[in-house]
């Protein structure tokens, strides 16, 4: 069984999230992302800040996984679309790249990072499900912020998207 089973699947899977908010943002321009977080948000004050956020998580995971320093998201703006998502092509490169190339044999070993003034013990293969974990919930939460503000979409839940095959039909079949 390959090291990297269901990982895949995950990436795919937020990969064809990321390119729905991608045309979903397109649509409305980068106002859009400037949409409000709300009142009792706890770091991130906008959509735009949320989306930077997923992509940078990325980023600097697989910079840590690699043993290479860290990229400063500071110049990324939260506030243009293009610049947001070509900076997500680029950490998913990076996440790809990591995936692709990473020994089999050191998928399940522990390792320490330092973080956030401690010190968080993981495998590699915790820590990359966590990134693509992470990444979903930031999406549904982009998502409700809104539909709240009255930007609704369309399903975005995994078992309607084309992963592991299958399709959702509008009708049934005659």
């Amino acid at each position: 069984m390959p090291a990297n089973l269901g990982l895949t699947d995950l990436m795919d899977y937020t990969n064809w999230e990321r390119g729905k908010f991608h045309e979903r943002l397109t649509r409305h321009g980068d106002a859009v992302l400037k949409t409000t977080a709300g009142a009792n948000s706890d770091r991130f004050s906008t959509v735009g800040d949320i989306i930077k956020h997923i992509f940078s998580a990325e980023k600097r995971y697989v910079e840590r996984l690699s043993g290479r320093p860290l990229t400063d998201p500071v110049g990324v703006p939260s506030d243009s679309i293009e610049a947001l998502f070509e900076f997500g092509r680029q950490s998913r490169n990076d996440l790809q790249h990591f995936v692709e190339s990473f020994p089999a044999h050191e998928w399940d070993v522990l390792r320490d990072f330092d973080f956030f003034g401690g010190i968080l013990r993981a495998t590699p293969r915790k820590i990359i499900s966590h990134v693509l974990l992470h990444e979903t919930r930031h999406w549904a939460q982009i998502s409700t912020l809104l539909r709240i503000n009255g930007l609704t979409g369309d399903f975005h839940d995994f078992v309607f998207s084309p992963v592991l095959g299958g399709e959702f039909l509008r009708s049934k079949p005659a």
